[in-house]
């Protein structure tokens, strides 16, 4: 199974267990009269459509270049990051908003029955984000990262309702009975700034795919020290990269001998490029660019972080 496939699968996966949760937490909301579990339905279902745009996103992120679009579609993969992550921040506003509404509305004490419901929900939710988030970092997809954020969101907000419940429970009951109820509707205020906060965190890396920013120092050194095994290589300037979906686009000014031939100089660009798919599997397209080592080229240098 190829990397696009594996990342489809778990948003398939996603969206068939997030559907079932997200009917099991309503009812058990409206019937055990606790609008944080209301609330953690509200953010399975939009955790639903979350991974249907990644899966999107993926399938459009694969599809080869055409004379449309000869870089790819690797760029549709952080697009469907940015707007889940956008959907993380939308949901995380909608369940403050209801929340303060409940508190400020007099309600029953939730039905302690609905803590049984929580913890189901927590191991499924929390398991789920943890298999997504692997296939996220073995396949290095900013849309797969931020679905198991999504999913990691729902299983905080369940924890949180979780505590919630359980002090309105036990406070109702033990500790003097009414003021305990709205316990619950703070805990899901709580956890909204939490889904807030991992929402913004996953839309700044997927604007950073957008815009183009240079990745990490660790891959830029990696394709540098590739690039020097060449026996050939006498110096290398104007390193850049870029990511496209979980790709990495390279440009490289290689320095050799002059007395090269324009032939023998071709060969020693292939023998980098082959160095640098083999540092940096994830590296789909390299340019290199080949120039007489001992010309001054300071006037063009690019300064990099690492330089």
């Amino acid at each position: 199974m190829n990397d696009t496939n594996r990342g489809i699968r778990a948003a398939q996966v996603g969206v068939l267990v997030n559907a079932a949760l997200a009917g099991i937490k309503f009812a058990a909301g409206v019937f055990g009269n606790t609008y944080a579990l209301v609330a953690d339905a509200v953010e399975s279902m939009a955790d639903i459509f979350a991974s249907l745009v990644v899966w999107g996103g993926l399938h459009i992120a694969a599809q080869p270049a055409d004379e449309d679009h000869p870089f790819g579609h690797g760029k549709a993969e952080a697009l469907a990051a940015a707007v889940v992550s956008l959907m993380l921040v939308a949901a995380a506003i909608l369940i403050g908003i209801h929340s303060v509404e409940e508190i400020r509305t007099p309600h029953k004490t939730p039905a302690p029955w609905t803590l049984g419901v929580l913890v189901g929900v927590m191991v499924v939710k929390w398991t789920l984000s943890r298999r997504v988030a692997a296939v996220g970092a073995d396949i290095e997809s900013s849309a797969v990262h931020a679905d198991a954020a999504h999913h990691l969101s729902d299983a905080i907000t369940s924890a949180a309702a979780f505590i919630g419940i359980s002090i309105a429970v036990i406070g109702s009951r033990w500790l003097g009975g009414s003021g305990w109820e709205q316990a619950d509707d703070w805990a899901a205020l709580l956890a909204s700034g939490v889904i807030a906060f991992n929402g913004l965190t996953m839309l700044r890396a997927a604007i950073d795919d957008l815009m183009d920013r240079i990745p990490s120092k660790d891959v830029l050194q990696a394709i540098e020290r590739a690039a020097h095994s060449v026996a050939e290589v006498m110096a290398t300037e104007k390193l850049t990269a870029r990511r496209s979906g979980s790709t990495y686009w390279v440009t490289l000014h290689v320095q050799a001998s002059p007395s090269l031939s324009l032939q023998e100089a071709h060969i020693v660009s292939g023998k980098v490029k082959a160095a640098i798919r083999a540092a940096v599997p994830r590296s789909a397209w390299i340019l290199v660019h080949m120039e007489p080592f001992g010309v001054d080229h300071e006037h063009e240098r690019i300064t990099h972080p690492f330089a």
